[in-house]
């Protein structure tokens, strides 16, 4: 969000309420030589436009600057390695950060500049116009930490190098011998998973190994998606003999699936995961996964967000970190 932004002044609560400046100064600091009337009249201006005191709004960075960090939904495995990523950087920075569930009422923006916080980070969320523009009304810059929509020009935001991952992982499972390739990822709507996918469909035109309808499979990035996902292709009478997954929770629960049925890991059928969270390590067998930079994400996005709180400009609205193919135990040639 850019720091420059229009943002309301006393002169333009002054003008719509009929008053002088000195007046609406009286009201913004409390004092009691205004008449009841023109208090009400004032206050309801003020509410109106979304006005902040100047003493949070153009405050010099604090010694000790305070970022919040919100989340969308339950907090899994990839939120806490880009919140490690970012309590890394506050700690170089000497800044502090809270840590909330997003929860956009009414005065949201506005309170969380009241409450001292110089700038938001928001991990996977989704923001409206509305929410932008009533950010931009508090004055509080925000950096998204993995879009799940396209960034909007006014957004600066911090992602990974989705499509080159997916062009990584099928070109792998290709390598290998595998044509018969599936996928199950994330959201449909996610641009995440959408580059994932069109790097997968990439490889796979690339290759001229045809991709079935069936054997793309969208839902959510968790382990329950991974479990019906993988039911789905394995029902299918002629099943894939390789599948690249949105994420590693929804390998972790493909590959569950396929053990329930009796398949062996990757004797029978090979999964490549993104990612490479903690899970991937865990997995049994080791996954192959796309490395995504999480922590280094995060770091990227608090440094953005203290750069944006002090006024200064970025090169680019949006960053983009490299992916990187992590070749373990759950790829084999096919047989």
């Amino acid at each position: 969000m850019r720091p420059d932004a229009r943002r309301t002044t006393l002169a333009t609560i002054a003008q719509a309420a009929g008053v002088s400046v000195a007046t609406v100064s009286k009201v913004v600091n409390e004092r009691s030589d205004v008449a009841p009337q023109t208090r009400a009249r004032v206050l309801e201006l003020l509410h109106q436009h979304g006005y902040i005191a100047p003493v949070f709004r153009h405050a010099e960075v604090a010694t000790n600057p305070t970022i919040e960090v919100q989340f969308d939904g339950d907090l899994k495995t990839y939120s806490a390695e880009a919140l490690a990523g970012i309590m890394d950087a506050a700690t170089d920075l000497g800044a502090s950060v809270v840590v909330s569930k997003a929860s956009r009422t009414t005065h949201w923006a506005r309170d969380l500049v009241a409450a001292g916080r110089r700038a938001l980070i928001a991990v996977t969320s989704v923001y409206t116009t509305a929410h932008l523009n009533a950010l931009d009304r508090a004055g509080l810059p925000l950096v998204v930490l993995d879009p799940l929509h396209l960034p909007h020009s006014r957004v600066n935001s911090v992602g990974a190098t989705n499509f080159a991952g997916g062009l990584a992982a099928t070109q792998h499972l290709l390598a290998l011998g595998h044509r018969r390739i599936g996928y199950v990822g994330g959201p449909a709507i996610a641009v995440c998973n959408q580059a994932r996918m069109h790097g997968f469909r990439a490889a796979m035109e690339a290759a001229s190994a045809p991709v079935p309808a069936a054997y793309v499979r969208s839902g959510e990035f968790t382990y329950q998606a991974g479990l019906h996902g993988g039911a789905a292709l394995l029902d299918l009478e002629e099943p894939p003999t390789a599948v690249f997954t949105g994420n590693d929770e929804i390998a972790l629960g493909l590959i569950e699936t396929a053990r329930t049925r009796g398949l062996r890991i990757p004797e029978d059928l090979s999964v490549v995961g993104f990612d490479d969270t903690l899970l991937a390590r865990m997995a049994s067998p080791p996954l192959t996964t796309v490395r995504q930079p999480i922590r280094e994400m995060g770091s990227v996005a608090l440094r953005t967000a203290l750069r944006l709180a002090n006024g200064e400009k970025v090169e680019s609205y949006h960053i983009e970190l490299a992916t990187e193919l992590v070749t373990r135990e759950s790829t084999a040639p096919c047989r």
